[in-house]
């Protein structure tokens, strides 16, 4: 038997959960996202294929989605529902025959199985996962975790499909660099300039000058990317938070260090509740700020103690916001706080 990796991927996972709530709803247009309201700063969660035919998208404001889609249903987000599908969408795959899961998300995880065929194998998890949840995934098999990860989504909807080494380039050598998982618009951009405008060109790369350009372990990465080449190999171990952050957009632009001060006092407690369950301290404070009309800074610092006081959390958080000397209204805050490693390290 040969080790391959699977990524498995809910389809229209947020709006699938919804329908399976609604049963009315299957077949129209559905947009999660927010609290439900269109005359709000919100971004859309997730949209049904009837909804995306009208070119909405995951991270799109909802005022710009119900525009292009005005017959939509638009529905809130309801967390805890969804964390529970997900939850026994896990326990699924865990109980997969020879399955070694390592989770990435709500919808989304890759499995590591040993088979002679990984297309079966594909397909008993859709069988498993519907028969216990009632929902549908797609599965990207492939010979690494990023081959595995770009496949899925040339298995849409409902589908299987096999992507290796002897069919990559094949597939993906013309397309913009950005089509490979973990390449995002920026490195696109630069690579381009660079001249490696496609996959092929990236394939093909010296990793030397990707170094002199992007540094010494971040310049061979990008170029293993381009092959699709890297981690073969499952992991199961559990995942440990580095980091809690809050962050709000606000309906009513905040003005003023007045309206910015209780703001992150607030934000600051939320984390701090985080970090107590935790039961590690704050190392590093992370600001992220958004000025109208859409600018955003993100700051940091490091702290001379960890600590788990939300006092010291905010008031680092202000005096990172003080240091900024921008007086534009503010339409998102957000702070991270960064926790000292546990015993044993990550």
């Amino acid at each position: 038997m040969s080790p391959w990796v699977l990524h498995v991927d809910l389809d229209q996972f947020l709006a699938a959960v919804e329908i399976l709530r609604n049963p009315e709803l299957a077949g129209k247009p559905v947009i999660v996202g927010g609290r439900g309201d269109p005359n709000e700063r919100a971004v859309v969660s997730t949209a049904s294929y009837e909804a995306r035919e009208f070119g909405v998208r995951s991270g799109m404001a909802l005022k710009i989605a119900m525009r292009k889609c005005p017959g939509a249903i638009l529905l809130p987000v309801d967390r805890p529902v969804y964390e529970a599908a997900s939850a026994q969408v896990m326990a699924t795959l865990k109980a997969m025959p020879g399955a070694v899961v390592e989770v990435l998300g709500w919808d989304e995880a890759f499995v590591g199985v040993d088979t002679d065929d990984p297309v079966a194998y594909a397909h008993d998890i859709q069988a498993a996962v519907l028969a216990a949840t009632s929902l549908h995934c797609s599965v990207g098999v492939g010979d690494t975790l990023v081959r595995a990860k770009v496949a899925t989504d040339y298995g849409k909807p409902r589908g299987v499909y096999v992507l290796t080494a002897d069919t990559w380039l094949d597939l993906l050598g013309d397309l913009p660099t950005d089509a490979v998982w973990g390449i995002g618009p920026r490195i696109r951009d630069r690579l381009a300039d660079l001249g490696y405008a496609t996959v092929r060109d990236l394939a093909a790369a010296d990793d030397e000058a990707l170094a002199a350009e992007f540094g010494p372990t971040t310049g061979p990465h990008i170029g293993r990317l381009g092959r699709g080449e890297g981690r073969r190999t499952v992991d199961d171990t559990p995942w440990v938070a580095r980091a809690h952050g809050r962050e709000t957009t606000y309906q009513q632009d905040l003005v003023g260090r007045d309206e910015v001060e209780p703001a992150l006092r607030e934000l600051a407690d939320a984390v701090v509740e985080d970090l107590r369950r935790e039961g590690r301290a704050c190392m590093r404070v992370h600001l992220k700020i958004r000025f109208k009309p859409f600018f955003t800074v993100n700051r940091s610092r490091k702290l001379s103690e960890p600590t788990s006081d939300p006092a010291v959390i905010a008031a680092t958080a202000l005096a990172l916001y003080d240091r900024l000397e921008d007086d534009r209204p503010v339409r998102l805050l957000g702070i991270r706080s960064e926790m000292v490693p546990p015993e044993g390290g990550y």
